[in-house]
């Protein structure tokens, strides 16, 4: 009766009070069922650089009869030409972080081999001095066996003055380029407060050339409204002096005729 009892309670929950704990129930969840197969997810695929269009169909003009959607339009391809110039941009920076990457491997590559060559030159001078002393001083161990330590104190020293050097050059090395990637950052600022500048000037002097421009077509409208006013009033003009000399003419024929008869 009580194997039944324990069988039909339910499993408590384990809780994890710890990180181990945690790690332990997941190890035993997937040990659970070996059998299951595992999804590895696959790398993130490189973005291709978006299409330039070629033939733009919807052409905006700026006549005043445009329709409402045309400014929708234009902005939803502004906004597709905007995102297209930042990933061109975001892909050349990320290529000059690639190609400085490489460039810093082969110089630490170049330098560790200099420093391994430069080694093997004074291990392989030591085993020479060593082969000499013991050739010529064959008879005298105990001397052979002393200057050889000598050598060694005296070479282990060089060495170790060697790398203090090497590591002060590396370390100035390092700083000079942080100084000039500081520097370029500066000037790479200041090119582009520069470029904002000239641009907003470009803008203001266009707003000017096209205010004066549109002073100049309303001054030529009311010129030449009033040299129509003008032309028609000299017509005007003309037509009443042309019905008084008729007026005139009419009057002197009849004293004519009424003298002559």
């Amino acid at each position: 009766m009580s194997d039944n009892k324990e069988d039909d309670e339910p499993e408590r929950p384990i809780v994890a009070k710890s990180a181990v704990d945690l790690q332990r129930l997941k190890l035993m969840k997937l040990m659970k069922n070996p059998d299951k197969p595992v999804q590895i997810p696959e790398r993130p695929k490189t973005k291709s650089t978006p299409s330039v269009p070629e033939f733009v169909r919807n052409v905006m003009g700026s006549s005043a009869g445009a329709g409402s959607g045309e400014f929708h339009v234009y902005r939803h391809l502004r906004r597709k030409e905007y995102a297209r110039q930042k990933f061109i941009q975001e892909k050349s920076k990320k290529e000059l972080l690639d190609i400085e990457y490489q460039q810093k491997l082969e110089n630490n590559k170049r330098m560790a081999e200099e420093r391994t060559a430069k080694k093997r030159a004074k291990r392989l001078k030591k085993k020479d001095k060593q082969k000499k002393l013991k050739l010529m001083n064959g008879s005298k161990k105990t001397q052979v066996n002393n200057e050889p330590q000598n050598n060694t104190t005296d070479e282990e020293s060089n060495d170790e003055d060697d790398d203090h050097e090497e590591q002060k050059k590396n370390n100035d090395n390092n700083e000079q380029k942080k100084k000039k990637e500081d520097e370029n950052e500066q000037e790479k600022k200041v090119d582009n407060i520069n470029k904002k500048e000239k641009n907003e000037e470009e803008t203001r002097e266009r707003e000017k050339e096209e205010d004066i421009n549109e002073k100049l077509n309303e001054n030529d409208d009311d010129n030449h409204n009033e040299r129509k006013e003008l032309s028609e009033n000299q017509k005007n003009d003309d037509k009443d002096k042309s019905d008084v000399e008729k007026i005139k003419n009419e009057s002197s024929h009849q004293l004519l005729e009424e003298e002559l008869n």
